[in-house]
């Protein structure tokens, strides 16, 4: 289960534009739920690509805990 404390939320997902797992979870809330429009608004995953697969699986993850609210 995913824990939202200052920590995590500061944890850089993506270096090349240094967001952070607090953005992305900022962004899913908001009911931002794709790879494509979660690069635009942040630039990640459209710099070297090494960060698509750790934000593929925390939106897998966040998605996975929308549906469990619902």
């Amino acid at each position: 289960m995913m824990s939202q404390n200052n920590a995590d939320s500061d944890e850089i997902l993506c270096d090349c534009s240094g967001t952070t797992r607090g953005k992305i979870l900022s962004l899913v809330a908001q009911g931002i739920v794709d790879t494509d429009t979660i690069s635009r608004k942040t630039g990640c995953i459209s710099g070297c690509g090494s960060c698509e697969w750790d934000i593929e699986i925390l939106l897998d993850e966040a998605i996975e805990n929308l549906n469990r609210q619902v």
